[in-house]
């Protein structure tokens, strides 16, 4: 495990790439001019020992030891000690559809975005609590294990599209499924499944497969994301819709949201729909239904000490900045010898 130190150092980065494009723009500009002044073949009679490579070269290498200068400011640090605590929470995996529905705009800006947002802001009110990702469209698919590293599972979390799973459809079915699989078998927790979807089930087999958890001890709350009236299907490209998703028959398909659906799954296991517009009342109820469950004590093991890591780097730096003294300043002997720049001929 690792965690950078003053993340504000790596904004000059942009730096080097600005400095990147003046070179280039240099490069090219020269080599304008040089051809108004006389031929190819006249500037390799005159210049013979000239080689664009040696610039290229000494610019990468320059680049090269400001980049470590750089992150070495920004000083890595390594975790160097476990250390085992004692927490007390909920287990709560969120299942979130990624099916090509989500897709709609019938709530803003789309149904997977809304989705993303809600699961980003219930992860901020959590304290203690275990939480793993699922994202299921035709199957289910597992990304983020029980965790207590909440700035991971949200970097899974905002990089989920409705790309991810090749399946077509949704099987809600497959996703209650699943969770059973993530929930710890040999812990008594209290197991909270959350699944963030607009209703849809292709295979009508997500009731059935909920009543199932019950052995499990596992409780379904339902966010429901879209609305009745519902909408088209976007399909963009670069950012612009190309066109809408059609049926079998040509006809713009309108997905609508199947709110009766999941309240049947979340009242099979003692659980709830949370069916609002506003995101901070749906947060707010989800959290009201957590906080009444029995919160149990679990050993998760911590990085208590990290150790400094910027030494490497600025030693790494200082490395390239020697090597482009002595291999593209100073006229050795040896250097001459290994002709790198085609200066002998």
């Amino acid at each position: 495990m690792f965690e950078i130190e003053e993340n504000i150092w790596f904004w000059l980065l942009f730096l080097i790439i600005g400095m990147g494009l003046l070179f280039v723009w240099n490069y090219f500009w020269k080599k304008r001019k040089k051809h108004v002044f006389a031929s190819p073949s006249l500037l390799k009679y005159l210049s013979p020992t000239h080689s664009p490579f040696k610039s290229s070269f000494k610019f990468f290498i320059i680049s090269l030891s400001l980049m470590c200068f750089i992150i070495g400011l920004a000083n890595p640090k390594i975790g160097t000690k476990l250390e085992t605590i004692k927490r007390e929470g909920v287990d709560i995996v969120f299942a979130i559809d990624v099916s090509k529905s989500m897709l709609a705009e019938d709530v803003a800006p789309n149904r997977l975005k809304k989705a993303q947002q809600i699961t980003s802001e219930i992860m901020k009110t959590l304290v203690g609590d275990r939480i793993g990702i699922i994202a299921y469209a035709g199957q289910a698919v597992p990304q983020v294990p029980l965790t207590t590293d909440y700035n991971s599972a949200r970097m899974f979390l905002e990089n989920m599209s409705t790309d991810m799973v090749s399946s077509k459809g949704t099987t809600i079915g497959d996703a209650i499924e699943l969770s059973k699989s993530l929930f710890s078998q040999d812990e008594e927790t209290s197991r909270v499944l959350v699944i963030l979807t607009d209703g849809e089930d292709h295979n009508a087999s997500g009731n059935e497969v909920a009543k199932a958890t019950l052995e499990k001890e596992i409780r379904i709350i339902t966010i429901a994301v879209g609305t009745e009236k519902g909408g088209p299907i976007p399909i963009k490209k670069d950012g612009v819709v190309s066109f809408y998703k059609k049926d079998s028959n040509g006809e713009t398909v309108i997905t609508k949201l199947n709110a009766k659906n999941l309240n049947e799954i979340s009242v099979s296991t003692n659980g709830i729909l949370v069916n609002e517009k506003n995101i901070n009342t749906t947060v707010k109820r989800v959290n009201k239904f957590l906080s009444s469950l029995d919160k149990k004590d679990f050993e998760i093991k911590v990085f208590s000490e990290y150790k400094d890591q910027f030494q490497w780097f600025l030693g790494i730096g200082l490395f390239f900045l020697i090597l482009d003294i002595f291999l593209l300043e100073r006229k050795t002997a040896w250097l001459r010898r290994l002709n790198l720049f085609n200066e002998n001929e």
